[in-house]
């Protein structure tokens, strides 16, 4: 399949998905995301510091959906051809102005459906990864307010104890990589 370059953020095209997650389509990213959003591709991405701790960010408040919210390391869409890693990767730097080593797949068959204050739908077949940070973070305004590393046991008592305040899909996707060990740093998995 031939490889796609991602145009600009507001021109970014997505991959449309049927139910049992085969292509269905594209369209733009901006004309996607709505109150009927279709099934489409994504990813999600934990970063692991050497000391196991797991980076977290705080989304802009400019932002579509879930503005100012806390939640993985970082997300994005692959473009029509692109991978899943060269996606990992791309938006590594133009997230968090960084590169990542060492991704692993965590959760492949992670689905999820949510609906923002605004009544803006996420409609997501997004497979989750975990990676090493292989470069100094300078995380993008447009993208990022805030950035913090937590232990994932940490990370996870926050969320019992104020749910609101984290992404839904980072509420659905910490119980089971918790669960089966996958924030631990690679040498103890």
């Amino acid at each position: 399949m031939e490889k796609i370059s991602s145009p600009p953020d507001t021109d970014e095209v997505v991959v449309l998905l049927h139910e049992d997650g085969q292509p269905s389509g594209t369209a733009l990213k901006s004309e996607v995301h709505d109150t009927s959003t279709p099934l489409h591709l994504a990813f999600s991405c934990y970063l692991l510091d050497p000391q196991g701790r797991v980076l977290v960010t705080r989304r802009a408040l400019t932002k579509r959906t879930w503005p100012g919210v806390w939640t993985n390391s970082f997300c994005g869409h692959p473009a029509p051809g692109e991978s899943l890693t060269d996606a990992l990767a791309r938006r590594a730097r133009e997230e968090l102005g960084a590169g990542v080593e060492e991704p692993r797949l965590a959760l492949p068959d992670f689905r999820y459906r949510a609906v923002d204050t605004t009544g803006i739908v996420e409609n997501e077949i997004c497979p989750v990864f975990v990676a090493r940070l292989a470069s100094p973070l300078s995380p993008q305004p447009a993208e990022v307010m805030d950035i913090a590393w937590v232990a994932p046991v940490d990370l996870a008592a926050a969320v019992d104890a104020a749910g609101f305040a984290f992404s839904p899909w980072l509420r659905m996707q910490l119980p089971p990589l918790v669960t089966r060990g996958s924030l631990l740093p690679r040498s103890e998995t």
